[in-house]
């Protein structure tokens, strides 16, 4: 592999040095334990594959939205970075473009990443990074991926991964993941998540045709709503045969419903038809919201719900470039009410694990920790997305620990498409969460054998219990 550059082995650690002495000590027992990925959007096919990555503009900008929101909002035209939909810059110019920029990233959760992933897996010197240095970083990081060791599948071993799971269509076959799991030679283990959104969302267009897809594969022969659950659960059981651990489910807020079944399929039917209101829109997910716990219960599919995003928010933006391009915001979602009846009938069922993300977190406090400290089913899911940088893992942790302790937390979560960026994610988390711990041992709130007992918890026990790993 490329040679390192070395990092300052305190990033991120407290400034106060007696905390510092402890935090050190705590990296030095996670930093070697395995990467364990349970939510993430890395495509198995390409590690099926064991695709060559692309050039570093393809790699590491025009697909991670992280990195061209903020060049957008500086004013770069997403097209001149090849974001979403759009083709046709030249790869290089794309870079010089970063290059010019990269102080935009000062400061930011994705220039850490970035700073340590260009250290580390491509032996590149960050202070170099500018406009008079592009093409030169640009052919050293193309020579860097042509090398046959730069495969998806021999940075498994590289980078520590030790469990990765993709997110999935209900009608994917699965194949890459089959492939990957009769592989002798391939020891990580690549596992696919079952995400069914674009089969429960009125106002995704696709919807009637999705349903009727999801029916005619999977329904055995039924009909209608009837149908449609029915191959719901047998697409679930499809994913657990293909090593599936959880289910993901992106909603509009984290709201349940109980609802008659002749008033589920009556609202299925609208829904079909293209004729619901968007509150029947909002009724009807509520009402899969609770259905899909009540699977959970049955097959034993951990259940992650991450609410709260306005997502496509630039109209324009989405036209020209299509979904998924940078402009979801997040806003106030409202836990404790909205999933009361769920969790009143599931929430303390022994086999059932539902881990509540949040991109509001004022929420951890006030409703995600006191929810995790009853519910045996609930844990707080790690910040992500928005959240996960530094000062807001160190948040997440003083808003829930008083409550919850070490148990009820998901494990970090990198959420990523960038695949060469999650070992400086675990990084990044596994430092945080050091010093943090370091912080109670220094205030005589916990001991230091505690404090190593549970940065292990943390980052290795605690995922491996709430996925069932």
């Amino acid at each position: 592999m490329t040679q390192s550059i070395a990092l300052n082995p305190d990033r991120l650690l407290p400034a106060d040095p007696a905390t510092r002495t402890v935090a050190r000590e705590l990296v030095a027992i996670a930093e070697d334990l395995p990467l364990l990925s349970p939510h993430g959007h890395v495509a198995a096919e390409s590690i099926a594959r064991n695709d060559a990555f692309p050039d570093p503009a393809t790699l590491l900008i025009s697909p991670d939205h992280y990195v061209y929101r903020l060049l957008n909002a500086d004013g770069v035209e997403l097209a001149d970075v090849n974001a979403g939909a759009s083709e046709g810059t030249d790869p290089r110019e794309i870079w010089r473009t970063f290059c010019e920029r990269w102080e935009l990233f000062d400061g930011t959760a994705s220039g850490y990443w970035l700073r340590r992933e260009f250290a580390t897996v491509f032996g590149l010197d960050d202070s170099t990074i500018d406009a008079a240095h592009a093409d030169e970083l640009y052919d050293q990081l193309s020579a860097v991926l042509a090398r046959p060791e730069f495969r998806p599948r021999e940075l498994f071993d590289e980078f520590n991964i030790e469990v990765l799971a993709t997110t999935d269509d209900p009608l994917d076959d699965l194949a890459p993941h089959r492939e990957l799991a009769q592989d002798p030679a391939f020891t990580s283990r690549v596992v696919p998540t079952f995400r069914p959104d674009a089969y429960v969302k009125f106002w995704n267009h696709q919807f009637p045709a999705n349903v009727d897809r999801l029916i005619d594969v999977a329904g055995e022969g039924q009909t209608g709503y009837r149908g449609y659950l029915r191959a719901m659960a047998n697409r679930r059981r499809y994913f657990i045969e293909n090593g599936a651990v959880s289910a993901d489910h992106g909603v509009w807020t984290p709201t349940s419903v109980r609802l008659d079944p002749s008033e589920a399929a009556a609202l299925f039917d609208k829904g079909r038809s293209g004729q619901a209101t968007t509150e029947e829109a909002l009724l009807f997910e509520a009402a899969m919201t609770y259905e899909f716990a009540r699977m959970s219960v049955e097959d034993g599919l951990t259940m992650t719900i991450h609410p709260g995003s306005y997502r496509d928010h630039s109209e324009k933006t989405v036209g020209r470039f299509g979904p998924d391009t940078g402009n979801d915001i997040p806003f106030a979602v409202d836990y404790t009410r909205g999933l009361q009846p769920l969790l009143s009938d599931f929430g303390n069922s022994d086999d059932f694990n539902l881990v509540l993300f949040t991109l509001d977190e004022t929420t951890f406090s006030r409703e995600i920790a006191p929810l995790a400290g009853f519910y045996r089913a609930v844990y707080a899911g790690a910040p992500w997305w928005f959240l996960d940088e530094p000062d807001a893992m160190r948040r997440f942790r003083s808003a829930t620990t008083g409550t919850l302790g070490f148990s009820r937390t998901s494990g970090f979560i990198d959420d990523t498409r960038a695949f060469c960026s999650i070992p400086a994610r675990h990084d990044a988390a596994r430092r945080v969460d050091a010093g943090y711990l370091a912080t109670l041992v220094v205030e005589h709130r916990i001991t230091e054998e505690r404090a190593r007992k549970a940065i292990v918890e943390l980052t290795d026990t605690n995922p491996r219990k709430v996925f069932k790993l």
